[in-house]
């Protein structure tokens, strides 16, 4: 029950009114949010292929010059392609993601203003109607 017993019924038909308005504005802001969330979930996978990558071509290149065996060049011959092949999968993957999470941020059209253009269309087809 909490609070609203002590209300008047105008104060709290106001404050609700209030809470609805504040509870569109917070969808607004947790929807830019998500984008950004996103946004960065995208780059740390990125950087994941990236390190990846890195470490298996960095282990080639030490094997092949601290051992220099015929089997270090083997695996080195191994780690390094893959190594390289691990971060274009990796930068491919993070571009189109990226290019996709660009196309559906600028699709993205906030509540407020997803509202008013309905309003506009309805009064323009009120016009053409009459």
């Amino acid at each position: 029950m909490g609070y609203e017993f002590y209300m008047n019924p105008e104060l709290r038909e106001e404050v609700r009114k209030d809470l609805k308005v504040q509870e569109k504005a917070n969808a607004e802001i947790k929807d830019a949010l998500a984008f950004e969330r996103t946004s960065f979930a995208n780059e740390r996978t990125f950087l994941a292929y990236l390190r990846t990558s890195l470490s298996l071509i960095i282990a080639g290149v030490s094997l092949h010059q601290f051992f220099n065996t015929t089997a270090s060049m083997w695996l080195a011959a191994i780690l390094i392609p893959l190594g390289l092949g691990i971060g274009i999968v990796g930068y491919r993957k993070f571009a189109k993601k990226r290019m996709l999470i660009q196309v559906k941020r600028e699709a993205y059209v906030p509540a407020k203003q997803m509202l008013a253009l309905l309003k506009a269309e309805k009064a323009n087809q009120m016009k053409v109607s009459h």
